[in-house]
């Protein structure tokens, strides 16, 4: 539909026509119908109906996103034509730029080279050492006598460079102090030692174990964990005194895996210094009279030209298994290599740079960081190296990849991406700052710079960071990264700053209504709250924060209520400025991490990139959510869309036992879609969308799937909501799991599928072409498996209790049998698929006690 204000008609038209095409012919259809005179169609630009987005360039129409969303949901894109000197572009249209860096080092670093007057750290040869003196503050039971240790350990991208060293045992004082005055010396030369390495602390309580010639050991309990940098951002070496503010495992938000040092934490201190423990460390200077430092990028390059020369001949002799080399690189990130596959791919480099590039990742896992050559040919490569794709750029980006010169070639890699796939990727962009180890770092004045010349990505930008604003080890970084965007765009703090205002106001009234235990009696005092004047003041003329093209005019108190659920989100209704537009449905959720669901959605709508791009439309539908501030969020509200349970009692006799009829979904169906046509169409919409989100939900490992959880349109589109468990976290009963099935097919799904025939259902054509459409939609994800897994370790510094450390990743591992030819998958899938469909009366039983349930 197109909508030029008063004149507005419906037509057919090639999604290969470029805007201006279509407005040409809007215009021609309007000087006909009104009989008026033509008009220039340079003078107008084509807007979104309802927001204010415009489609702008010589594109077809099928380029544009809003375009390809509005069909892939079955509606009508509706646009309207604009004359360019009636928008209002206000100032908010500028592009800013940041000065361009060229190295890491500050201007510090340079003076200090200047002077001449500094010793290179590839030039001592001792052993690292340190002196750990004390610690005090530790939180232990002042009543019972405890001992401590201090372990540490030298780690580079999560893997350790040496073996860790500790202290002896020390008794803890009733004002929680330890003495050790120790010098840990570690089996690694200064010389060996990487720019990026870190030096990691944890002080644990070793209690005894009694009876040990039962075969007792000696427990240990983890008290409290830093880390720090062996050189500061100057590339200096830290030869000084410090004092290291401690976290525990709680206070950062990730458990890390069973290891007792912490590599994946924050390098920053823990900035509640008052309720923290404080370690005590000096650092030695190696009887040097000067600062040590790293040497300069420059250094680095002529040394590696030294060595060039040097370069063995791994090549020509590894000639015949050059395949067997590049087929052990194509393997999933977490496939751990042979020592001796490591060393002879790393030789083979060469041949990777020109005939295999994209596997630089796999190449620079094979690089040993203690030895300075093996560094040295890193940098010198980099600089031939030919530009990366976006999905392997990210790779580079997660926290195994901790060189500085990797991380900044991967942000080279970036430099061209989209505005789109910016925003497709922007969730793990954000993350990836907390692996970078210095505040100023390329990442971040990247993300900066587009930030500023698009004020949607700045958007996304502002909400992610200040979402996390909370959490202590990242609220320094994020803060800073914060405060530069604001000052940098000054123009957009007061939309953001009316967001804030508004979601404040919101927060209050979901308090109020909290206080009501009867769910009426909470809507009425909703409704009340909203119509007081100070919040229908508030609540106007606002950019949604969800989706920032649209804009609320104003709140309808009379279409917002209270849901029935535990945490009393509200579903909140506003007037669309854009008359042409229709009203903005919005859910507020407190008190809920909105997070893992948005991440989830995000996957979703990866996975159906990916699908596209093969030439399938599975018909997702991964609407917007976005986490705002802790346990905060808002998400979209799918219109025309019931939620199967409700289906289900629609139908029912009785309520707890409506979902064993196999029949309730199809005559929904029939009833929403009387016609042959429309109800062909609306089993083709469900069939397509099912195989999709089987796929899917098997490979994330989405859990506690129920009839409330998974919702289908009027026009046939099935969709799940609610994703608080994945990576195979399902949810027991009992201590019993209560999902038994790969994924939801349940007979009522089967049933609509076959269009209601009846017989065997592996016997009927329908059927048949649902199973190939899942077996495709599988293949396809297990070709990317590859980004699948970086895009979820690259959440592993989130905080999710769900993903918290690799061993979260071997699911993923799993599900998508990465370690299997593509035949042996196959099959591997096919028999998951009939498990769904013989127990297909499992996940019903389920749905009618979970039915039952909530009705009692």
């Amino acid at each position: 539909m197109t909508i030029p204000l008063q004149f507005s008609f419906t037509s057919n038209v090639s999604v290969s026509l470029t805007p201006q095409q279509h407005i040409e012919t809007i215009l021609r259809k309007k000087a006909n119908s009104l009989n008026m005179r033509g008009e220039n169609p340079r003078n107008y630009v084509l807007k979104v109906c309802g927001r204010e987005e415009y489609l702008l360039g010589d594109h077809p129409l099928i380029q544009f996103l809003y375009i390809q969303e509005t069909l892939s949901r079955d509606g009508v894109p509706q646009v309207m034509t604009v004359c360019i000197d009636n928008i209002a572009l206000g100032s908010e249209v500028q592009y800013y730029s940041l000065p361009e860096r060229t190295r890491l080092s500050s201007d510090q670093s340079n003076t200090i080279r200047k002077k001449k007057n500094y010793e290179s750290s590839w030039k001592i040869e001792k052993n690292y050492s340190c002196v750990v003196q004390s610690v005090g503050g530790l939180n232990v039971d002042p009543g019972r006598p405890v001992e401590v240790v201090c372990q540490a350990g030298i780690y580079h991208g999560g893997k350790p460079l040496c073996e860790p060293r500790k202290t002896r045992v020390a008794v803890v004082t009733m004002e929680g102090e330890a003495q050790w005055n120790v010098i840990l010396q570690f089996p690694i030369k200064v010389c060996n030692v990487p720019r990026m390495a870190r030096l990691c602390f944890v002080i644990y309580e070793v209690s005894k174990a009694k009876n040990k010639w039962k075969g007792n050991k000696d427990t240990i309990n983890r008290l409290a964990w830093a880390n720090t940098m062996v050189f500061d951002y100057k590339d200096q070496l830290r030869t000084d005194g410090v004092t290291l503010y401690m976290w525990t495992h709680v206070a950062d938000g990730t458990q890390g895996d069973d290891l007792l040092l912490h590599p994946l934490g924050t390098v920053v201190s823990n900035p509640n210094t008052e309720s923290c423990a404080a370690l005590q460390v000096r650092f030695s200077n190696y009887d040097c009279q000067h600062p040590i430092l790293f040497p300069k990028p420059e250094s680095v390059k002529a040394y590696a030209d030294q060595l060039e020369n040097e370069a063995d001949d791994v090549v020509g002799t590894l000639s015949e298994d050059i395949e067997n080399l590049r087929a052990t690189a194509e393997k999933d990130p977490m496939y751990e290599m042979h020592e001796q596959e490591k060393k002879n791919i790393w030789a083979s480099r060469e041949y990777f740079r020109v005939s295999a590039p994209e596997l630089l990742p796999k190449l620079l896992s094979c690089v040993e960081w203690t030895e300075r050559a093996e560094v040295a040919r890193v940098v010198r490569m980099l600089a031939t190296w030919p530009l990366l794709r976006v999905e392997s750029a990210l790779e580079l980006l997660d926290y195994a990849y901790a060189d500085a010169a990797v991380r900044s070639f991967a942000v080279k890699c970036l430099a061209k991406i989209s505005d789109e796939d910016l925003l497709l990727y922007l969730l793990q962009l954000v993350q990836a700052l907390k692996h970078e180890s210095y505040l100023m770092c390329d990442l971040s004045v990247f993300l900066l710079q587009r930030a500023f010349e698009n004020m949607n990505i700045g958007h996304y930008l502002f909400w992610h960071l200040r979402s996390e604003m909370h959490v202590p080890s990242v609220s320094v970084r994020f803060g800073l990264v914060l405060e530069a965007y604001c000052r940098g765009c000054q123009d957009h703090i007061n939309s953001l700053m009316r967001q804030i205002s508004c979601l404040d106001k919101l927060k209050w009234a979901n308090q109020c209504i909290r206080k009501k235990k009867e769910i009426t009696k909470a809507r009425a005092a909703l409704r009340q709250h909203l119509e007081e004047q100070h919040c229908m003041e508030t609540l106007s003329d606002f950019v949604s924060p969800l989706i920032p093209s649209l804009v609320c005019k104003k709140i309808k108190p009379e279409g917002c209520r209270v849901m029935d659920s535990k945490m009393r989100p509200l579903l909140l209704e506003f007037e669309n400025v854009d008359p042409t537009g229709s009203d903005i449905r919005i859910i507020l959720k407190v008190g809920d991490d909105l997070r893992q669901d948005m991440f989830t959605l995000q996957m979703l709508r990866i996975m159906d990139r990916l699908w596209k791009n093969a030439g399938y439309d599975f018909r997702l539908n991964p609407y917007n959510c976005i986490s705002m501030e802790y346990a905060v969020g808002m998400i979209e509200v799918v219109d025309e869309a019931e939620t199967v349970a409700n289906i289900q009692k629609q139908f029912a006799r009785f309520n707890a036992t409506s979902v064993i009829s196999r029949v309730n979904l199809f005559q929904w169906l029939r009833k929403k879609n009387p016609t042959e046509e429309s109800f062909n169409k609306a089993v083709e919409e469900f069939t397509m969308s099912c195989a999709g989100y089987c796929v899917a939900t098997y490979v994330l490992g989405i859990a506690d799937r129920h009839p409330d959880n998974i919702m289908i349109k009027e026009s046939g589109q099935l969709f799940h909501i609610d994703f608080g468990h994945f990576l195979g976290h399902f949810k027991k009963k009992y201590g019993v799991k209560r999902e038994f099935v790969p994924f939801v097919l349940t007979h009522g799904f089967i049933h609509v599928i076959n269009k209601g025939q009846r017989g065997g259902n592996n016997d009927l054509l329908d059927f048949k072409i649902f199973r190939e459409l899942c077996e495709t939609a599988f293949k396809i994800l297990r070709k990317h498996g590859h980004l699948i897994l970086s895009l979820f370790s690259m959440m592993i510094s989130t905080g999710l209790p769900e993903l918290s450390s690799e061993k979260d990743l071997q699911y993923l591992r799993q599900t998508l049998v990465m370690d299997l030819s593509e035949e042996k998958a196959i099959e591997h899938f096919r028999l998951k698929f009939d498990q769904a469909v013989t127990s297909s009366w499992t996940a019903s039983v389920n749905w009618a006690f979970h039915n039952m349930d909530k009705n009692n």
